[in-house]
């Protein structure tokens, strides 16, 4: 309708979140599941409760539990991992759908990439990137089924060929196509001023946006790489660095023509002090802790791979809505899908057992 005057817009519920792997989506995912399950929003799940839409391969529609080809349902979130692929998404969300992703350097990424997923067959034999690097075509199969995490994995995320070819011409077309399908992209690496963008263009508050980290690695497994190492890594992932570093442009050009660096100044103060605050409400010690010093099983996060994955300890006794607010701020994506998967989908009841017939006394 008509905005009045010093209305808000109403906020937008009807989102598409290509969840590319290792950029800080886990934690986009969070802010996702916390407003939907506020708003009593819908969820395309994957088919049974899984936590893939049958990635790697491109999704489908027939992947996401409750559609059906003959009714019109749609739902308003779609944010599992998934291969992108925009004909077959527009099936099972409303055309109003706001479509957005995170991008990350292509060099941490792979880093992240290498240590999580060690056993990726392009992985399996080296000791280091570094080794990988040396001679890539030695340890990548581009017939593999999972070579995709070893060689642009946001291309291949965003359902383009990891291995096609880098000219001026195909790179041109692959952006181009991502802008015609995604409404904005956010930066992994400026995460907070992402958070700014995308509550101002979903039309969001600021506790809708506010995050702890999940799903991010211990510090001790990362180490720098020297340059030589960096530029090998760039050229391997050429078609990642072009992506990158166009949406990366875009982005602060779309921050400076929304926003302004004056205001985004103000609002990611904001949001770090809500942060802080609410890490002071809620969490037990300061932050993150590793894997065997969370003492509520229901919050401790996947661990996978070489990586030793973080996660958080809440405080005792805490009044039951902080409770609620701040679990719901520390709970990881498995254990919160799961949750939101049972709400939207209940399993039915047990059958009535019949009642043993009196048996009277002879």
């Amino acid at each position: 309708g008509e905005q009045g005057e010093g209305e808000s817009p109403s906020p937008k519920t009807d989102i598409v979140f290509l969840k590319v792997h290792k950029s800080a989506s886990s934690t986009v995912m969070n802010i996702l599941f916390r407003f939907g399950e506020m708003h009593n929003l819908t969820f395309a799940f994957p088919k049974g409760g899984g936590f893939q839409l049958y990635y790697p391969h491109h999704f489908l529609a027939k992947f996401v539990q409750g559609f059906s080809p003959l009714s019109p349902r749609r739902f308003n979130i779609l944010c599992h991992h998934m291969r992108f692929l925009q004909p077959e998404v527009q099936k099972v969300v409303p055309n109003s759908a706001i479509y957005f992703s995170i991008l990350r350097n292509p060099v941490q990424l792979m880093e992240s990439s290498f240590v999580y997923y060690k056993g990726a067959s392009a992985f399996s034999h080296v000791r280091s990137l570094e080794e990988f690097l040396s001679q890539p075509w030695r340890y990548y199969d581009p017939a593999s089924g999972d070579r995709h995490y070893a060689r642009n994995l946001m291309t291949f995320d965003f359902g383009f060929n990891p291995d096609g070819d880098a000219s001026p011409e195909r790179v041109q077309l692959m952006l181009k196509a991502i802008e015609a399908s995604f409404d904005f992209l956010l930066i992994s690496e400026y995460f907070d001023e992402s958070m700014v963008l995308l509550k101002e263009m979903l039309c969001w508050d600021l506790d809708s946006v506010v995050s702890f980290p999940l799903n991010s690695r211990d510090s001790s497994t990362k180490s720098p790489l020297p340059d030589s190492v960096v530029e090998k890594l760039k050229a391997w992932n050429r078609l990642d660095w072009e992506i990158y570093t166009h949406f990366n442009r875009t982005f602060w050009e779309r921050l400076d023509r929304l926003i302004g660096r004056e205001r985004l100044r103000r609002e990611v103060r904001a949001l770090r002090q809500r942060q802080a605050e609410l890490a002071r409400a809620c969490l037990q010690g300061t932050g993150s802790v590793g894997p065997k010093d969370i003492k509520d099983s229901s919050l401790r996060p996947l661990q996978h791979g070489g990586a030793r994955i973080l996660g958080y300890n809440l405080k005792q006794g805490l009044p039951l809505e902080l409770e609620r607010t701040c679990r719901r701020l520390v709970t990881p994506e498995l254990q919160y899908s799961s949750l939101l998967y049972k709400k939207q989908f209940p399993p039915p009841p047990p059958p009535e057992s019949p009642r043993p017939k009196h048996i009277p006394n002879i």
